[in-house]
């Protein structure tokens, strides 16, 4: 009896055959390549994580937080455990209770979870919590001792292992709760955003490279003392910005100046004068650790710092560097006026116009022209005015019938619109 049997399916359309191939095709999509590139993010973050400081990005779903964290752990050659805190019970982070052989005697110990016991034994590794913003409050509760003092019930983590947190505004999170304000005050706030350039570029196959900061030896000493100056030197003139709660839940889960996040706050200027990060970078790690409000204050305290000795300048007016920033050069001009009319003589007064001089010829002109006012009306009868103020008098007479032209443009502006 004859049958009609299907002929044999090839062999390369076995199922088997057509998953390795599928799994061929999904490695060429994962393989990709990593190269220098400034991020100013990426930057803040791996200067934090060099700074053991625990780190938490916030950013839309989808943004990129977990690559990004992904690729950091490849980068540094972490391994990366990854922790949905929403998904777990208190009892997870502050360890399981266990019945021993005499409770009564001997107590009831706690065990620590399988991941943090992994990451004892592996000595280093990048502990990624995710969803913070999903956790409930006790959960949130239980973290606080995990993320200041690594400790998970008995179990010590090990100083090789860094804390990176990520979470979604309220407003996008999954039944999203805030942030308490004692588990936020333990990090460093980083809003984290897409570029454009850098994503096109990785779907392309090359990522940004993450590196730790190259920290100058020499330059440890001078980072700190830097770095206690400009905390200790603003604090002492503010002293309501030691301790400030925000008012409202929202503030309150995101970062505000305590005397925690000070310090937090002085390590990582003590680590970014040591790398020679820029002031971005810089700018995004204070505000992210004490608040918008108080950081822009600690960065314009810095900007001061920065600023060169009026006495320094009046020494050698010739070869004077002033710094190239306006507002900077400004303040700068300003300062040596302002010694000359605190102590004036002749040669100092000489001294300063020959320093206006010189920043005439190397910056904006409109720069010195309130300063050679200023300085002029120092001037003392027995004076002779120095031939320097002959380079500045048109530049002093021009802003100023440019100042008259302007009013007057005004007042007949004002008198058409009555």
């Amino acid at each position: 009896m004859l049958t009609n049997t299907p002929p044999s399916a090839p062999m390369n359309s076995a199922p088997d055959s057509q998953l390795a191939v599928a799994e061929t095709l999904m490695s060429l999509l994962r393989d990709t390549t990593t190269e220098p590139r400034p991020d100013i993010q990426l930057e803040a973050l791996t200067l934090a994580v060099s700074a053991d400081l625990p780190v938490l990005l916030w950013g839309e779903p989808g943004i990129g937080k977990t690559a990004a964290l992904t690729q950091l752990a490849a980068s540094l050659d972490l391994p990366l455990t990854t922790v949905i805190a929403s998904v777990h019970e208190p009892s997870d982070f502050s360890g399981l209770p266990i019945v021993g052989d005499d409770p009564a005697e001997q107590g009831v110990p706690v065990a620590p979870p399988d991941w943090a016991v992994r990451l004892v034994r592996a000595g280093k590794g990048l502990l990624f919590l995710d969803e913070l913003s999903t956790a409930p409050p006790a959960v949130q509760a239980a973290l606080l001792r995990l993320v200041l003092e690594r400790r998970i019930g008995a179990l010590q983590l090990p100083p090789g292992v860094r804390i990176v947190a990520a979470a979604n505004p309220r407003s996008s999170a999954a039944d999203g709760w805030e942030l308490s304000p004692p588990l936020a005050n333990r990090f460093v706030h980083l809003q984290w955003t897409h570029d454009h350039e850098v994503v096109v570029r990785g779907l392309a196959g090359t990522w940004p490279r993450a590196t730790l900061p190259r920290l100058a030896p020499e330059k440890l000493p001078e980072a700190v003392d830097f770095a206690r100056r400009a905390v200790c030197g603003l604090l002492s003139a503010r002293p309501t910005l030691v301790h400030r709660l925000p008012t409202t839940e929202t503030r309150r889960g995101g970062p505000w100046p305590s005397p925690r996040s000070w310090d937090m706050t002085l390590n990582l200027i003590a680590f970014a004068t040591a790398a020679g990060s820029s002031r971005e970078v810089l700018s995004l790690l204070v505000r992210g650790t004490v608040g918008d409000g108080p950081g822009l204050e600690l960065l314009a305290s810095l900007d001061r710092m920065d600023l060169p000795d009026p006495e320094d300048l009046l020494a050698d007016p010739a070869n004077a560097v002033l710094p190239e920033r306006g507002d900077l050069r400004q303040a700068a001009l300003d300062g040596v006026v302002a010694a000359v009319r605190t102590r004036p003589d002749r040669a100092r007064w000489d001294a300063a116009w020959a320093l206006l001089v010189r920043a005439l010829e190397t910056g904006a002109p409109d720069l010195v022209v309130v300063p050679a006012t200023t300085l002029a009306s120092v001037r003392q009868e027995d004076w002779d005015v120095p031939a320097a103020v002959e380079h500045l008098a048109g530049v002093v007479s021009l802003s100023q019938r440019a100042d008259r032209a302007a009013d007057r443009v005004a007042r007949v502006g004002a008198k058409a619109g009555r």
